[in-house]
């Protein structure tokens, strides 16, 4: 009997040390544990890893970009101001951060400086178009795609969003 005993012990202290990691790994995911005004850019990379990109700001700070995939629905931005302070954390694969994409102007180095690298790239010769995939969630909280179109030179000439295919064992 002592022996099971000590077996469930030792089986939720196991519990317990994966719930803490489970909870350190998503503070980390999103920058959940860091401070705005407060958080140097040391606690950032501490925090959440080495960025993906990162992108001068025009006042002097910088924009850290952290994908989370490789096929993830996440991307957060955190901003540095010019004297290395946490100014805010945001996740920009949604509606609005979509919008700051415009037909004729974005080019494919803002397109990084905003979402990181794509999931996929895909070269359409008959078209000259290049495409751009970012997977996100949708309003509706369905898994999605954000397809950029690119032309030759780099400049984007459109935008789709489609609703990924989700298939249910459970449905007929």
């Amino acid at each position: 009997m002592g022996n099971t005993t000590n077996q469930l012990r030792i089986g939720r202290a196991w519990v317990g040390v994966a719930a803490a990691l489970l909870v350190a790994g998503c503070a980390s995911y999103s920058g959940s544990g860091l401070k705005t005004g407060t958080s140097t850019a040391a606690e950032v990379r501490r925090i959440m890893g080495e960025p993906a990109k990162i992108c001068p700001l025009a006042d002097g700070g910088q924009n850290l970009i952290f994908p989370r995939g490789p096929a993830g629905l996440d991307t957060y931005n955190a901003r540095i101001d010019g004297k290395g302070i946490l100014r805010s954390v945001e996740n920009v694969l949604d509606e609005d951060s979509f919008e700051r994409v415009v037909r004729g102007k974005t080019t494919k180095n803002e397109l990084l400086c905003i979402f990181g690298p794509p999931l996929q790239e895909t070269y359409f010769s008959a078209r000259n178009e290049l495409v751009w995939d970012y997977r996100f969630m949708n309003v509706f909280g369905n898994p999605s795609r954000f397809h950029v179109l690119l032309d030759d030179s780099g400049v984007v000439t459109g935008t789709l969003q489609i609703e990924e295919d989700v298939k249910n064992d459970d449905r007929p």
